[in-house]
């Protein structure tokens, strides 16, 4: 099921006995575009603290309730190892949460690469600090060169080959298997009123200074595909038409 990344943050996590926290923000892959991990804010009962968490340890929503269901009691976690999220996240700092709770990280099942599999144009993250450069000297002193926070990319600029037509407003999540599906873009400033999906294929480069994502088509290609707002469906048909659309246009706009 699709579900808008914004209509889960907030999401409180329950644990075997009793509330850890809230939904505070979502660390997803730029190679792969899935979830990797979930920030979690435990608010007063830790001081303010957070968790990360993997999708893999949540049961399925309770959406009455707006919460999830996690298999760990409050000591396990509270016990859990300390991780400044305001600070880049290593592959050191995640081996150690996965150490600590006996799980099998995500790089070592071959289900690394996910659906789309991205290369070239990406950068080392600063989840909160997009705005600082990468330098020879602080490289390998950064997080996962491929994690980045939803909340931080939340309001990068989209532009097409021949100009911009909005930024991200949001992100549409399976949380099946946890994969950005879409990106929802906001185009006020071009078409006014009006919200487009993207798809992370069509991503040529993403700047990460620059808090830019360059599209391999145009404003046209844009502007023709499926309406989307908020009352849309995004079931299989209205993919069906997504994807037909921009197949039928291919790299940069060419028919």
């Amino acid at each position: 099921m699709l579900t808008k990344a914004s209509a889960i943050d907030g999401y409180a996590i329950a644990a075997s006995d009793g509330r850890i926290g809230t939904v505070h923000d979502f660390l997803f892959d730029d190679v792969s575009w899935r979830v990797r991990w979930l920030v979690v804010d435990t608010g007063g009962w830790l001081s303010g603290r957070r968790v990360l968490l993997p999708p893999s340890v949540l049961g399925h929503p309770d959406r009455a309730k707006q919460e999830f269901a996690v298999r760990l009691t409050m000591q396990e976690v509270k016990d859990s190892p300390a991780i400044d999220t305001d600070e880049p996240v290593s592959r050191q700092m995640e081996t150690d949460i996965y150490d600590y709770y006996g799980w099998a990280p995500y790089w070592g099942g071959g289900f690394y690469m996910g659906n789309y599999g991205f290369a070239g144009g990406m950068a080392s993250p600063y989840l909160g600090r997009p705005h600082q450069a990468e330098t020879a000297e602080t490289r390998p002193h950064d997080g996962d060169p491929h994690l980045r926070s939803i909340e931080a990319v939340s309001g990068y600029h989209i532009h097409a080959t021949d100009g911009e037509v909005g930024h991200v407003a949001d992100f549409l999540l399976e949380d099946g298997d946890w994969s950005v599906h879409y990106l929802v873009v906001d185009t006020r400033n071009w078409w006014p009123g009006k919200k487009v999906l993207i798809s992370p294929r069509s991503a040529r480069k993403i700047d990460w200074i620059e808090r830019l994502i360059n599209l391999d088509v145009d404003r046209n290609t844009v502007k023709g595909s499926p309406v989307y707002d908020a009352s849309t469906i995004v079931d299989r048909a209205y993919e069906k038409h997504f994807h037909s659309h921009y197949d039928s246009v291919g790299p940069s706009g060419r028919h």
